[in-house]
């Protein structure tokens, strides 16, 4: 649903729209730290920066009720997860060599799992971090009443959201044609 609606937001618009890669998530919400956060390693700060577990009621609120990181983005950590547009590969940082990392991209084969990051209102610190990813999973959609199961309705994924990025530059249609198979194909 996210994909679907990143390609009415481009059709409305004339302009490109598609859900972030994993790397430029963690680009965005890093906003230039090396630390665990973006403000720092003091999780004791999430109050002021992240919904998550401990503040949140048991739910979601409304973006930018908290600090923005220091390029002025809400809720990179926290509040709802996000769909981001790879493959998830639990060893996909570990196996990638050194200085071969300039916006690495797992290009999805199956529907499942894909890569969710930023942690949501039900998750403690350590699932916030800059870093921390999590498998997307076909048991989000086990109360959906259809038959079959919707491939957009995720019933059961509450805590689940999206942030969508438009490149400076439209991307040429070489460069398109692999994102665009891998997602008709899911």
């Amino acid at each position: 649903a996210a994909v679907k609606f990143c390609e009415w937001l481009s059709a409305m618009t004339g302009k490109f729209y598609r859900l972030p890669t994993e790397a430029e998530w963690e680009y965005a919400c890093r906003a230039g730290s090396n630390e665990a956060y973006s403000f720092g390693s003091d999780s004791n700060e999430l109050e002021n920066y992240a919904w998550y577990v401990e503040n949140s009621n048991e739910k979601y609120h409304q973006v930018g009720r908290k600090e923005p990181n220091s390029w002025g983005l809400h809720d990179m950590h926290g509040n709802v997860s996000e769909w981001t547009l790879d493959q998830y590969i639990p060893t996909a940082y570990k196996k990638r060599e050194k200085g071969n990392t300039k916006n690495p991209y797992e290009v999805p084969t199956e529907t499942y799992p894909r890569a969710v990051r930023g942690g949501s209102w039900m998750d403690k610190p350590n699932h916030l971090r800059s870093s921390s990813r999590r498998p997307s999973s076909k048991k989000w959609k086990r109360q959906d009443p259809q038959i079959p199961k919707s491939p957009w309705w995720h019933t059961d994924a509450q805590f689940l959201g999206f942030r969508v990025v438009r490149p400076l530059e439209t991307p040429s249609i070489e460069t398109l044609a692999p994102i665009l198979i891998s997602l008709i194909n899911s």
